[in-house]
């Protein structure tokens, strides 16, 4: 139990430090190459931090257990936005630029909207039981393709609003080794993180359903929380938001469509319509708590956060 509880605290220590490192390091890149630092964001960061989540997806679907891995994308979304960007407006208001508002955000809206409409066949066909095809999981491989797409016109557009002087903190070559490093660390210390959680909850004798939802989903959004944490309060809001935006795709169309495109169809038991249209609404709030005044502020955050509060104590009861 003490050993755990040591592990725990030096789990948090490394991936608090790992991710200021990491901020600081993909903004220096984005400054020295000229590049958006929201691009960084949407994609090495936010792909790197969803280590965690591939791991458990494809372990659990390659196991026939696809409930595993539908509460951990559903509950990673969910989480992102409503408890990590809440949380990170509370530390400071996030600023949204209007091309993030304009395009980033709307196709984050149109992949989570697909996802909850291919998740209810039994509204369209009440005799057929609630499943996720292979089929379907092509259809967002193809949506994270064109936001690839997208990505890719980013890369080459050129920056015209580099307003930023900032001198950066590392030169490339040092800042590409302190990316991957933070990276790794990260994703190793969320995991030292959760199996230390697990063995204390398993100790205390808490259940497996608070275990899973807490331990689990909570736990392996570790990396996305303390990034997006850590970067607002940096003021590095590209950062924040790109961060999530580019997790929360990643998650819906690789982390879960990648698997069951492999794997095969899976039936989906325990998820409801609140679950969907919890996924639903959390793009759809963050969309339009960005709008208003380009500025997620603390009353916004506060109320993202009572969404969160009310869902669980909604799973929990």
């Amino acid at each position: 139990m003490l050993l755990n509880v040591v592990l725990l605290l030096v789990g948090f220590i490394i991936i608090i430090k790992a991710s200021d490192v990491l901020v600081n390091a993909s903004s220096s890149l984005a400054l020295k190459l000229g590049i958006p630092k929201i691009l960084i964001a949407l994609t090495i960061v936010s792909f790197g931090t969803c280590a965690p989540e591939v791991a458990i997806s494809f372990r659990s679907v390659s196991n026939g257990d696809g409930a595993m891995a539908f509460a951990n994308v559903i509950g990673s979304c969910i989480v992102n936005v409503f408890l990590i960007v809440g949380l990170a407006s509370l530390f400071h208001p996030i600023k949204i630029k209007h091309n993030t508002i304009k395009k980033e955000l709307p196709i984050l809206l149109i992949v989570t909207t697909a996802f909850s409409i291919l998740m209810m066949d039994s509204l369209f066909n009440p005799l057929t039981s609630n499943a996720f095809s292979r089929a379907d999981a092509i259809i967002l491989i193809l949506l994270f393709s064109l936001f690839l797409i997208y990505l890719i016109q980013m890369l080459f557009r050129k920056n015209a609003n580099q307003e930023e002087v900032i001198e950066a903190k590392y030169s490339p070559p040092l800042a590409i080794i302190l990316l991957v490093i933070s990276l790794i660390l990260i994703v190793y210390s969320s995991e030292l993180i959760i199996d230390s959680a697990k063995n204390i909850a398993y100790t205390l004798n808490i259940s497996e359903k608070i275990i899973t939802m807490f331990v689990i989903v909570v736990g392996t959004s570790l990396p996305e929380m303390i990034m997006t944490i850590t970067s607002a309060r940096k003021g590095e809001f590209d950062m924040a938001i790109g961060n999530i935006i580019g997790t929360n795709i990643f998650n819906v169309c690789i982390v879960l469509g990648l698997p069951i495109a492999i794997y095969g169809d899976i039936i989906l038991t325990g998820f409801g319509f609140v679950d969907i249209l919890m996924v639903f609404l959390s793009s759809f709030i963050l969309l339009l708590f960005a709008r208003s005044e380009k500025t997620i502020n603390k009353k916004e955050g506060l109320i993202m956060l009572i969404y969160f509060v009310i869902y669980y104590i909604y799973l929990i009861i």
